[in-house]
């Protein structure tokens, strides 16, 4: 009887030694996998910082800045963080609701009079709570051609939104939007009398200490993590993307350690170290599901224990395991990221990466696990296998164009005859030249956006992307309208991939 005692007296006091791990064996298990994961994908680099009850207890980087260089990335290497952004601009639109200087439900015509939707309806009924839940009726991903590597400003991009057509009525759907993001930072500039990139900095970065993280790659310190993808055929590095304006959805570049500090805000319901940043009520609204996403019968198969989906206001929300998390994640060029946080259990982490391997998602999946005490599984194995199906499909699909292809055909005209200059409202222009025999292609407000054209068949063109263009294409077609007097009269891009909608541009030639 006194042995039974006494072992019942350890369990109570020392529960954690019998039935799970301690936060050291955790963190050891993280750290291994995080190795390992570095070794399968091959880097080049990765940082991993996490947070619990309050304190750093993890902060760490693995491999290397820049492929081909010695620099390591550590716990202070800044990445792009993407739209890790977006939650940034919710805050300091909180902060405005705070100072009650705005309401979510304002009308943005109250702020922004000069902006419209396709819509006018859309127009007179849009909310700053609209602009920045994703629920305005365009496409995922709509328009982002108007800032990715453009010359535009803000004030341009924004002008330029009332051409893009919806694709589902006005907040009956989710459509994952980055231009009304930058509408919203438009706002807290007209709101407040600062620019987004000061407001942020005055009000949240430096107030958190977070004095290492930049508004645009122009500020970047050193210590700074490249970007590296497979455009190309091979792992290459790449030139930092500019993004100022849309700095809005995707503008920040932090280190591990800065967003730390972000998610010690965060957890604290708007509190760190005694200053109060922005209210609990407002730090509630934010994490509320404004606009539901559906799960699939497959997404529901993977993982059994979500019953949600669901869009806040700059986070993403679901549950898992039992717990809600309140995430999300950035991508840029070579760059992809993902901050976690898990109020349940006090807890919360980041994971900032410099390649297009899916290591980011991997390690997010594995250390959610950890922190809540989920069944072990491999997320790594996975995702190598769902690779190999994914090549698969590409290749498959690759075979079809090469059979589909219309064989000894010849241009409807002279190489010359293709030149000219091919606008679009919404986007602006792009010419064809000819160039040393060959047809070159250029998009006017994106000046990286160079692309030789080879004859495919007909009036059809296969785009040949010039090493400035960042973004890992996959192969692409452009063809062009002949009217009835033999002469072109338009230009039809068939670009497929994941971020940009080529499709919405209506290139008429002008000239």
């Amino acid at each position: 009887m006194k042995k039974f005692t006494t072992l019942f007296f350890v369990l109570l006091i020392f529960p954690v030694l019998v039935f799970g791990q301690t936060l050291d064996e955790k963190l050891g298990e993280i750290d291994a996998y995080a190795n390992a994961v570095m070794t399968t994908w091959k880097g080049p680099g990765m940082a991993i910082a996490i947070v619990k009850d309050g304190k750093v207890v993890s902060a760490k980087g693995y491999g290397l800045r820049e492929l081909g260089k010695p620099d390591k990335v550590d716990e202070n290497t800044l990445f792009a963080i993407a739209s890790n952004s977006k939650a940034f601009t919710t805050a300091s639109l909180a902060i405005l609701v705070d100072e009650k200087k705005l309401a979510w439900d304002d009308k943005v015509s109250k702020y922004l009079p000069e902006f419209q939707m396709y819509n006018p309806w859309v127009t007179s009924e849009l909310t700053v709570r609209d602009l920045v839940t994703h629920r305005v009726g365009l496409d995922t991903f709509s328009g982002d051609l108007l800032w990715y590597e453009t010359t535009y400003s803000a004030d341009e991009i924004l002008n330029r939104v009332r051409y893009l057509k919806p694709v589902s009525s006005f907040r009956s759907r989710f459509g994952y939007q980055n231009l009304m993001f930058v509408a919203a930072g438009q706002i807290i500039e007209k709101v407040s009398g600062k620019p987004w990139p000061q407001f942020v900095t005055e009000h949240i970065l430096r107030p958190l200490g977070m004095n290492r993280t930049t508004t645009s790659i122009k500020g970047l310190k050193n210590n700074a993590a490249f970007p590296h993808n497979e455009s190309g055929g091979t792992l290459r590095v790449l030139h930092r993307g500019n993004v100022d304006g849309a700095a809005a959805a995707a503008g920040l570049n932090s280190s591990v350690a800065d967003i730390s500090k972000w998610i010690r805000l965060q957890l604290g319901r708007g509190k760190f170290e005694g200053k109060q940043i922005f209210s609990e009520q407002r730090s509630w609204e934010m994490w509320q599901p404004n606009v539901l996403l559906p799960i699939s019968e497959a997404a529901s198969k993977n993982n059994p224990t979500r019953h949600f989906n669901a869009y806040g206001m700059g986070w993403a929300l679901y549950d898992y395991q039992g717990r809600k998390i309140i995430s999300h994640g950035g991508g840029l060029d070579g760059m992809l990221s993902q901050t976690v946080l898990i109020p349940e259990e006090n807890a919360g982490f980041v994971v900032l990466t410099n390649s297009e391997s899916p290591a980011y998602s991997i390690m997010m999946n594995k250390i959610r696990d950890v922190l809540v005490n989920a069944p072990k599984r491999d997320w790594n194995a996975e995702a190598v296998e769902q690779v190999k199906r994914n090549k698969a499909a590409a290749d498959e699909e690759i075979k079809k164009v090469d059979t589909a292809r219309v064989p000894n055909t010849r241009p409807s005209l002279s190489l010359s005859n293709y030149a000219g200059t091919y606008a679009d409202e919404l986007y602006g222009a792009a010419t064809v030249a000819e160039e040393n025999g060959k047809l070159v292609l250029r998009f006017g407000p994106s000046p990286n956006f160079v692309a030789d054209l080879e004859h495919w068949n007909y009036d059809t063109f296969q785009i040949k992307w010039r090493p400035s263009v960042a973004y890992n294409f996959p192969r692409g077609f452009v063809t062009f309208g002949i009217d009835k007097n033999g002469k072109t009269d338009d230009l039809k891009i068939d670009q497929p991939n994941n971020d940009f909608w080529f499709y919405e541009l209506e290139l008429k030639r002008t000239k």
